[in-house]
């Protein structure tokens, strides 16, 4: 492969590229922003910065607690700090349910599962209809995370040129169905359980206890997938491939064609029969439970919202036996899973894979945690909400410009779970007291995340997608790359805006036992007035 060459941009661009690039590791932004939060928590302590709770009363008086703010340096705080260290890292909500969900999806992704599917699935697409299955297949793939990326992309280049059409519009469709439409998708998956994690911490640092189901926008991603794709199929095909126009191999193209496009084997099409088979066993499986005898995971004793809590909460479990049992009967017709201790392999080489994310989730742990006991994160949510009631925005309006914003801090701050760790301790309280559920607010969130992802060069893979274009065309820079996804990024920001004002504005569930407005008197929330 040629050596990526870095262009220097000019105007706005360039502005992006070189801010980006001045920004430290975003563990240590958190450090930083922790810094910043004891700092601001000891003027607003000095200061008297407080809010009534919205949803704790005072039993002698009958009247809504004062909730002040409170400094981070004080003596009761810092104990707090170093004695609950250990506990404030591991009950960290997304940390547990990314372990859990990876230790299935590493061996999946190790045992070649992954990648094989995703061959299969656009191989053997028909010309005519070849962007669109690379597109979905993309969206798709992002249940596999980096393989989309390491497989898809440079595998869509190779395809789109074995199909007489220019490669890098090949990779220009992968990156966009892959990145920009990266919470797209058929089925719930890791980020989802990273995302709802946060949200989950974000409600109980206010509320109390509320459980995320983390198939709380299954609806929504969903009909992303079908929104996204016919946008990034109109640009490819209609506006940046007719700009490319023909490929003509030349001396700079690759001689012998990718490994990854060779025809699948016998065993591989036997182990992709066989990883069907258990899927659809593990789906049965959870359906037995759920409407079986004894209904494991239904609580028949709770109310009728709360009835089918159980089953939202074992989703976590159930997509980690799902990845695990189809990689096992994939690897068991491949080869690659000769037996228990290659599984206990791959499942410590997906916890390697954690490494980076485990340092991450310790400083946002701390910085969620500390904006907790600061008190900060509940005063802001209860003068935001009461701000944006006497503004009276459409609701529409209000969940579009927390699009917007996602999407200019995504040009900053690559990390999803690190912008939605910043986010939402103040985003998701606040719009729960004007009557907007935790799951729409993440929903929009991540509409934002994603638009934006492939132009901004902070993104992780973005040099190994320029790799990628380099090995087609010597001389595609940095600049061109970004110039050719900003229509992409442009288009599928606009779609999701639309997508998320119509949601909200028809009021469709975003998943089941997931409405987009809640009460908040669910959440424990007193009226004004009705404490007295």
């Amino acid at each position: 492969m040629a050596e990526a060459t870095m262009t220097t941009q000019k105007g706005f661009l360039g502005w992006v590229e070189k801010t980006g690039n001045k920004l430290p590791d975003p563990v240590f932004i958190f450090f930083y922003l922790i810094a910043g939060l004891i700092a601001i928590s000891v003027i607003a302590s000095l200061s008297g910065a407080s809010a009534l709770h919205p949803a704790e009363v005072d039993p002698e008086t009958g009247e809504r607690v004062l909730i002040q703010a409170e400094s981070l340096l004080s003596p009761a705080n810092i104990q707090r700090l170093w004695v609950d260290m250990p506990t404030t890292f591991t009950h960290f909500h997304p940390l547990g349910y990314v372990l859990v969900v990876m230790l299935g999806a590493g061996v999946a992704e190790r045992a070649g599962l992954f990648g094989t599917a995703m061959r299969a699935g656009v191989r053997n697409a028909p010309k005519a209809l070849l962007t669109p299955v690379v597109v979905l297949v993309a969206m798709i793939g992002n249940l596999a995370a980096d393989a989309a990326y390491v497989v898809l992309i440079p595998l869509a280049g190779v395809i789109f040129a074995a199909a007489g059409r220019h490669p890098i519009a090949g990779i220009a469709a992968a990156f966009a169905g892959v990145s920009g439409g990266f919470s797209a998708n058929l089925l719930p998956g890791q980020l989802d359980a990273l995302l709802f994690g946060i949200t989950e911490a974000s409600v109980e640092t206010v509320f109390g206890d509320w459980s995320a189901n983390i198939a709380g926008n299954w609806f929504f991603i969903l009909a992303m997938t079908f929104v996204f794709l016919p946008v990034i199929w109109y640009v490819t095909d209609k506006q940046l491939e007719p700009k490319l126009g023909k490929y003509v191999a030349g001396e700079d193209a690759p001689a012998d064609p990718e490994d990854s496009d060779r025809p699948l084997t016998n065993e591989e099409s036997k182990g992709l029969k066989r990883a069907g088979l258990a899927a659809l066993a593990v789906i049965a499986l959870w359906v037995f439970m759920t409407v079986g005898p004894g209904t494991p995971l239904i609580d028949e004793a709770a109310n009728p919202e709360a009835r089918l809590n159980p089953f939202y909460k074992s989703l976590v479990a159930g997509f980690f036996i799902l990845f695990l049992a189809t990689a096992w009967a994939y690897g068991s017709a491949t080869g690659s899973i000769k037996g228990h201790r290659d599984v206990v392999k791959m499942m410590s080489g997906a916890m390697e894979d954690l490494a980076y994310y485990l340092v991450l989730a310790f400083a946002a742990a701390h910085f969620v945690a500390m904006f907790a006991w600061s008190n900060l994160g509940l005063i802001l949510a209860v003068h935001g909400a009461a701000g944006l009631q006497a503004l009276d925005l459409p609701m529409p309006v209000l969940l579009g410009a927390i699009v917007i914003f996602a999407g200019f801090l995504n040009l900053f701050v690559g990390s999803a779970s690190a912008k939605w760790a910043l986010m939402a301790p103040v985003l998701v309280p606040m719009l729960i007291l004007l009557g907007v559920s935790p799951e729409t607010t993440t929903a929009a969130y991540r509409v934002g995340d994603s638009a934006t992802n492939i132009i901004t060069p902070l993104m992780v893979y973005f040099p190994l997608i320029l790799i990628f274009c380099q090995r087609w065309q010597k001389d595609f820079g940095l600049g061109s790359l970004m110039a050719m996804m900003i229509p992409y990024s442009i288009g599928l920001m606009i779609a999701g805006l639309v997508l998320v004002m119509a949601w909200v504005g028809l009021d469709l569930p975003l998943g089941p036992g997931a409405e987009v407005f809640a009460d908040p008197a669910a959440y424990g929330i007193i009226e004004d007035g009705a404490a007295n």
